[in-house]
């Protein structure tokens, strides 16, 4: 049984961890919370899907045809959304309820489009299942735990490694040391921008295949999570998003499965209140530097 939910939670932990990065990298960036993110994932499922559908069940083209519609307008979220209010020098506050305000647009426009009933999602992962002790693991939980892995870490490799990870990180400890090393520091904030909406992209594509279904409460429900992953995990920290979402993940199944399951979506904020009355900067934060 405890095997069987921490299988369960580590898969959906890693989901999560992935939007998660999202949060985290644009904070870090520009100590911003993009509450559009959770709009995000929502809406690269809905494309895919709506891709899916067009193309006739070509799933890897309708999948790579979300990454890149998804990231443009994550790019677009930056490039109307915000980079006026930073033109003129507007609080972090305006850019705050800009994001807010884009992820309602989101939200309303696919429910324009698609309509309000919960889809079916066809599982394109689905290869069966195997025993490992007492517990059913499906190819499905292994696939999506292999998927998340190779990302995290291909995009730690990206961010720790090499000259655009240097260029973002230098922009996340301070904005004008940056442009006056020569980094294009709009250029660095587009990108952030666009891998987040890709990371949240591929999430929301994973959960609704694993879950099999689509519906418009994803946006609430994984937005604030993922938003509680980050903070857990140290807000701004690539790691702690990781560690973050994989703790909430783990601890949101353990207790649906051993205390009650009417609780499921409140553990994440308990587990969130509690380290931060401990560790108010996450369990791998750190001070943030100013960027006004």
């Amino acid at each position: 049984m405890f095997l069987q939910q921490l299988i369960n939670g580590v898969t959906i932990g890693s989901m999560y961890a992935l939007v998660a990065i999202g949060y985290s990298m644009i904070f870090s960036v520009l100590q911003l919370i993009n509450f559009s993110n959770g709009s995000m994932y929502m809406l690269g499922a809905y494309v895919a899907l709506m891709l899916y559908l067009r193309l006739e069940g070509h799933f890897l083209l309708a999948f790579a045809g979300s990454l890149v519609i998804v990231g443009v307008i994550g790019y677009g979220v930056d490039r109307f959304a915000l980079r006026p209010l930073r033109k003129k020098k507007s609080n972090r506050m305006a850019s705050l309820m800009s994001t807010f305000g884009v992820g309602i647009v989101i939200d309303n426009a696919i429910q324009l489009l698609f309509g309000s009933e919960t889809k079916s999602f066809p599982n394109q992962l689905d290869f069966g299942s195997f025993s490992v002790g007492n517990a059913i693991v499906s190819w499905t939980q292994v696939l999506i735990l292999l998927i998340c892995s190779v990302l995290m870490a291909a995009l730690s490799l990206v961010v720790y490694r090499t000259k655009a990870g240097r260029a973002m990180r230098s922009t996340a400890e301070n904005v004008d040391a940056a442009r006056l090393m020569g980094v294009d520091v709009k250029r660095v904030i587009s990108v952030t921008f666009v891998v987040s909406a890709v990371m949240a992209t591929v999430a929301g594509t994973l959960v609704s295949m694993y879950y099999r279904t689509v519906d418009l409460n994803m946006s609430a429900q994984v937005g604030m999570k993922t938003f509680a992953a980050a903070v857990l995990g140290g807000v701004g920290v690539l790691p702690g998003a990781m560690v973050g979402g994989l703790l909430i993940g783990i601890l949101e199944t353990l207790g649906a499965s051993y205390i009650s399951s009417g609780y499921r979506d409140a553990y994440a904020f308990m587990i969130m209140v509690l380290v931060l009355l401990i560790k108010p900067s996450g369990l791998l934060g750190r001070a943030a530097s100013s960027k006004l």
